[in-house]
């Protein structure tokens, strides 16, 4: 997302919705008319990187009475990876007559579909800064055709750069790996990362990454530098590229937060962010909304309920790093 100017964060209003009140499952087929079964278009930019995340929206379209196959078809496209796709992706959806598409991959896959559609309704699982970013007018009313949920990751920089922090307490320079021009990510995050370092008694060293091409020299940089941890910013590019980035560290001997768990479930030290999971569980809320009626405009972009810190004490004894037994037991899940 995902130079070293720190932009000022638009301040963000969010509201609280109920999220009770839903339908039970057998009233699911009434809200549709006669003979009619709703389809889905399920929009992704990578499903190889976040395979779960797929299994929970289905798991939240479950709870809500919607079975695959049964009563609810589900279109899946996906981009591999390459973002100039995505438009053609939801163009085909469109034209097979989906009532509503979902996407995950971030925010440059819901601009993706907005691209090809300004009528159908669209609904985005997981999105930094829906208005800066023109998904949507306001969250309290997103106005068009596209509503969902943000992961807020602005807002929780400086969490994740606490975290690091007591993991590696005596650390004095953090680099801080950050893909200049990732729509949805990592300019909003540099202010606030320098306030949240000012306030934890740390250096910041930014180092950006375009692309795969850049990773090399990034980690030389850091080295040259003598950083002492790492914090890798969110972006699409990097977690499509989590492997070689988690190598890297490894290789260079960096003890590193990242944005989500995927990273340490890839040999990563630690992470800590919304639970993307439950995003995705969350999404299929909207949609059943949506089936029965209700706009995108009149539904409000919901903000995470759930955060998860993630620890891999394979990596942290690779490392040399003894993590602190206060921090260990905060961590929503510890990797043995």
């Amino acid at each position: 997302m995902d130079t070293t100017c720190s932009p000022e964060i638009p301040r963000r209003v969010f509201i609280a919705v109920i999220a009770g009140g839903l339908l039970a499952a057998p009233l699911v087929a009434e809200a549709q008319p006669a003979g009619k079964v709703p389809r889905i278009g399920f929009l992704q930019l990578n499903p190889g990187a976040n395979p779960h995340l797929r299994d929970a929206f289905l798991q939240g379209l479950r709870d809500l009475g919607y079975v695959e196959g049964r009563n609810v078809v589900i279109e899946y496209r996906s981009a591999e990876g390459k973002l100039e796709r995505l438009p053609a992706l939801a163009a085909e959806l469109v034209a097979l007559k989906v009532d509503v598409i979902v996407t995950g991959g971030g925010t440059p896959t819901a601009l993706g579909a907005k691209q090809a559609t300004r009528t159908l309704p669209i609904v985005f699982s997981s999105a930094t800064d829906p208005v800066t970013d023109g998904l949507v007018t306001s969250l309290a009313r997103p106005g068009g055709n596209v509503t969902g949920l943000s992961n807020l990751a602005p807002e929780l920089v400086g969490k994740y750069l606490e975290q690091l922090k007591q993991a590696v307490p005596g650390v004095g320079l953090v680099a801080v790996l950050w893909q200049p021009g990732a729509v949805g990510g990592s300019t909003d995050m540099l202010k606030p990362a320098e306030v949240a370092a000012q306030a934890l008694g740390v250096r910041l060293q930014f180092v950006e990454a375009r692309g795969p091409a850049d990773f090399d020299r990034a980690f030389s940089d850091m080295t040259r530098a003598r950083a002492g941890a790492l914090a890798v910013l969110g972006s699409g590019i990097f977690s499509s590229e989590r492997r070689r980035l988690v190598d890297l560290a490894a290789k260079h001997r960096l003890p590193t937060v990242y944005a989500s768990r995927d990273f340490v479930d890839a040999g990563g030290l630690m992470s800590y962010g919304p639970n993307l999971a439950d995003l995705f569980r969350r999404a299929a809320a909207y949609v059943d909304k949506i089936l029965k009626g209700t706009k995108p405009a009149d539904l409000p972009v919901e903000q995470p309920t759930k955060f998860e810190l993630v620890i891999n004490l394979k990596t942290a004894k690779a490392l040399g790093l003894t993590i602190p037994p206060a921090l260990l037991q905060r961590a929503d899940q510890v990797i043995e």
